[in-house]
């Protein structure tokens, strides 16, 4: 009854009630994901310590390197699982979760042995000084060493259990991480509790990841009659077809986030020149940023599923309808976003921190980075179509032009040009020129499912 439901969701239910019933929960699931990391921010902003601030901001590119993991194995092996459900081909996505699942758990103890074993010059590429080594140090110690594993399993567990169309729960999943993480932010980090500063947010999240995880096992072990998400290890075997195509699409996904995380170190080393204040302002400005960026990624993601099924079985019309719905309601939340944080970049950043030099960077840099985040969902929403169809190759091209092509030469360009502030305004640079290219790959994609000839 319940596997029947969910294949009416897929083929049957009308396209705003789906795109609700899947994007809801995993907006909202998204949106606590940034509040749980503005927690930090924010709690660590208490502190009143531009070092501890700059701790967070700096080691933040080796958390966004797990999403290269999660992406590999959580995007890669859910857009198969999708789409083999929409061929009814069941013991494929069986074998597609427990390929996924149990490399993603390889991949999570490998990263953390490698940055244990090669700490020192890592902080050093992450632009860690004599000044901010120690207190990164430490905040990647339970993050990254210890972490690791449980960061990547709860968030690939998630895509998976998502891919069935099970959003709700996999939101419940990712959300009890995140909301136990807010209540511990405070009591690891401030004076009045055990007063750890950014080593106790760190910790905070490696217990709070551990807790998702548990959560998904729990949901596995009681559903295993009725999910199609299966970890079996009878299941766990390289079938090169299945290998294939999840590499097909998540290596380009991974390739996508490692350009980011190469973004994001350019980003913070150019920043760290002017200073822990100016650091501190950047981290501060790019948490705010997150939140609208990840409405737009949590809408991208729920309706990833929906998308893979109907492409997959052939329904081109309802798969066309179910973008365009999307896109018409994040396009036009976005806008709505960005004008309220350009006119209220000052009182949000204070609202995370009391230093006026801080504050006074921060709205500046805010209000440069916000113009960008309409152009944004384009390109999220345009990428998670890709990965969602198997087009791993467009997905790729997609980031090499985001990165590589636009947005690191802008940061240097713009840099030069106006010192410091110039860097918010890159983002904007190259998502205006990639929604242009995202519109023209969308029109010619579906210009080829009319003509019956996909790929």
């Amino acid at each position: 009854m319940e596997q029947t439901q969910k294949i009416q969701l897929f083929e049957k239910t009308a396209i705003p009630r789906a795109v609700m019933i899947l994007g809801i929960p995993t907006v909202i699931s998204s949106l606590v994901m940034v509040i749980y990391s503005l927690a930090d921010t924010y709690f660590v902003g208490m502190l009143s310590d531009a070092i501890e601030n700059s701790a967070v901001t700096l080691a933040s590119p080796v958390l966004l390197a797990f999403n290269a993991v999660n992406n590999l194995f959580g995007v890669g092996s859910s857009s198969m699982m999708s789409r083999s459900l929409g061929k009814k081909d069941y013991e494929t996505v069986y074998r597609s979760s427990a390929f996924g699942f149990y490399l993603s758990l390889f991949c999570g103890i490998l990263f953390s042995v490698i940055y244990t074993v090669f700490r020192t010059p890592l902080l050093a590429l992450l632009g860690a000084d004599s000044t901010t080594v120690h207190a990164t140090s430490e905040y990647l110690k339970w993050t990254v060493t210890c972490g690791a594993v449980p960061s990547i399993l709860n968030v690939v567990m998630a895509y998976m259990v998502r891919s069935e169309g099970s959003s709700l729960h996999a939101s419940i999943g990712t959300m009890s991480g995140c909301l136990l993480n807010i209540i511990l932010d405070p009591i690891f980090i401030l004076p009045w509790g055990l007063n750890l500063k950014a080593a106790g947010a760190g910790l905070a999240t490696f217990i709070s990841n551990c807790v998702a995880c548990l959560y998904f096992f729990g949901f596995l072990f009681i559903k295993r009659k009725s999910t199609y998400v299966c970890i079996h290890p009878k299941k766990f075997g390289f079938q090169k077809e299945i290998a294939g195509n999840i590499f097909a699409v998540g290596i380009p996904a991974a390739i996508q986030n490692l350009l980011n995380v190469t973004g994001m170190t350019v980003l913070n080393n150019m920043t760290a020149s002017f200073g822990p204040n100016a650091v501190a302002a950047m981290g501060i400005a790019q948490k705010i940023n997150m939140v609208p960026m990840q409405i737009s990624m949590g809408l991208g993601q729920g309706i990833m599923p929906l998308i893979s099924y109907n492409y997959a079985s052939g329904n081109s019309d309802r798969m066309k309808k179910t973008l365009s719905f999307t896109m018409k309601i994040s396009l036009s939340l976005m806008v709505a976003v960005s004008i309220g944080y350009y006119f209220g970049a000052e009182a949000l950043t204070t609202a995370f921190i009391k230093n006026p030099d801080i504050v006074a960077y921060g709205a500046a840099l805010l209000r440069g980075l916000c113009l960008g985040i309409p152009f944004l969902c384009m390109d999220f929403l345009t990428v998670g179509v890709f990965q969602a169809c198997g087009l791993g190759t467009n997905a790729l091209i997609f980031a090499i032009l985001r990165k590589i092509v636009l947005e690191i030469p802008a940061l240097y360009i713009l840099n030069a040009l106006f010192p410091l502030y110039g860097l918010a305004y890159s983002q904007l640079t190259a998502e205006f020129i990639l929604s242009v290219i995202a519109v023209i790959f969308l029109i010619r994609l579906f210009r080829k499912l009319e003509r019956g000839k996909t790929t």
